[in-house]
């Protein structure tokens, strides 16, 4: 094992290094005064967002056994060092660098994160310091893997998750992220609208989960009940309050649509809840706490990408169908033999999946129901290449990664668990 841990170390020196040592260039552009009431908003988005990765962490770690719950909770914190430290090395760069032809960014364009300085950037947020940008921007790359994780959670080796983790971040996640979200970027030139990222995040980790799920096949033991449901609440209060700056932060200002994309977030979530829980009594089960939160999540994912497009009224009905979609496709998923662990494929991929076909339908002056029809065909086309994007590049990254280390652990560590197996801790 000590080999490709030394190769870990050497890299994140050779990192400091270069960022230390490599002449300083000027912001290429710089933009308009900076505004110090978006400014805050953005130091606060960007922090709520961070929080956002540890809620994902109690939610995850309260729903597996005992035996893997440090591993699991440990799946999603370790996003926030992999991938921060990616990101100023070429992350940002890749994606939100000088396009090359609309897929990717130039990854010399701010690496080690030079030329990324205080003043604002007039192509992407014209009212705060461009730095601030990206590092709001680094919090959605950083949970994205972390969402990935649930898919499969106890059985993945560590060593093995950091280094998909870390090809994913590049090779799936920039591209998708410039292509959406950089003014050159292929699907924004087409009019493909993501808010906040239901199409980059969700649908993304979404993809990524089913194709691992599958890759890595089931666990030995596949039944299970949550080991923590308080941990599971406890997630879920962090992740809706971190969502709040997840999506009214993506308004890049203290502004009118960042109230609308808060109101939005929290109206849809409340009613997936609901749905959810309602949808659990019609089937003659009790009104779970575990369906209650994921129930939530679900309309928090559908919102993501329409949360500063939509009315109020539409937001209510993003929040219904999709945890109405995302509930009947949980009890699809028990007549098969994929095992995706924490169901990350029919919340997250189907929220985001539905999230982005209703924004399409519901956009205000360019939806289906206001008569214009370009938005939701493009939609449409780039759904179904999003989707085969990321199912086939992540399953040639996890062939990949298996072939530099195996993903799988043992079935004697399987059997111990991960929190043992992999960390030599226990609760």
């Amino acid at each position: 094992m000590k080999p490709i841990y030394l190769v870990h170390l050497g890299l994140i020196f050779v990192c400091g290094l270069l960022a230390t040592f490599l002449p300083e260039i000027p912001q290429a552009k710089t933009g308009g005064p900076i505004n110090y009431g978006d400014t805050a908003w953005l130091l606060t988005a960007s922090g709520l967002v961070l929080l956002m990765t540890p809620g994902l962490s109690f939610f995850y770690g309260g729903m597996v056994r005992k035996k893997n719950m440090i591993s699991t909770m440990l799946q999603s914190m370790v996003a926030l060092g992999v991938i921060s430290v990616t990101w100023v090395a070429i992350g940002f760069s890749l994606c939100f660098g000088e396009s090359i032809g609309g897929i990717i960014g130039n990854p010399m364009t701010y690496f080690m994160y030079r030329g990324v300085g205080m003043a604002s950037h007039p192509d992407f947020a014209p009212t705060i310091p461009f730095a601030l940008f990206s590092l709001f921007q680094l919090k959605f790359a950083i949970i994205t893997p972390a969402l990935i994780s649930g898919a499969f959670a106890e059985r993945v080796k560590f060593s093995s998750y950091l280094i998909f983790m870390f090809l994913f971040s590049i090779f799936i996640y920039a591209p998708l992220a410039h292509m959406t979200w950089h003014p050159d970027g292929l699907l924004r030139g087409w009019g493909v609208l993501d808010f906040a990222g239901g199409t980059v995040v969700h649908i993304s980790a979404g993809m990524a989960a089913l194709a691992g799920s599958i890759y890595l096949g089931p666990r030995q033991e596949i039944n299970h009940e949550a080991h923590h449901i308080p941990y599971v609440i406890l997630g879920t209060g962090l992740l809706w309050f971190g969502w709040f700056g997840f999506n009214a932060g993506s308004s890049l200002g203290a502004n009118e649509t960042a109230t609308l994309a808060f109101m939005n977030t929290n109206t849809a979530s409340a009613v997936a809840m609901l749905t959810w829980m309602f949808l659990e009594r019609l089937r003659g089960k009790k009104a779970s706490a575990l369906g209650a939160c994921i129930g939530a999540v679900v309309g928090l994912v559908g919102i993501t990408p329409a949360a500063g497009f939509v009315s109020v009224g539409a937001a209510i009905l993003i929040g219904f169908i999709s945890a109405s979609i995302s509930n009947f496709a949980l009890s699809l998923k028990a007549k098969t033999d994929i095992d995706d662990t924490l169901d990350v494929f029919p919340c997250h991929g189907l929220g985001g999946i539905v999230g982005m076909i209703l924004t399409a339908v519901f956009a205000k002056d360019v939806g289906l129901i206001y008569g214009q029809t370009t938005t939701f065909v493009n939609h449409c086309i780039a759904l179904i290449l999003v989707m085969l994007f990321c199912f086939v590049g992540s399953y040639a990254l996890y062939w990949i990664s298996n072939f530099t280390r195996p993903l799988r652990v043992s079935v004697e560590d399987e059997t111990v668990g991960l929190d043992l197996s992999q960390h030599g801790e226990h609760i």
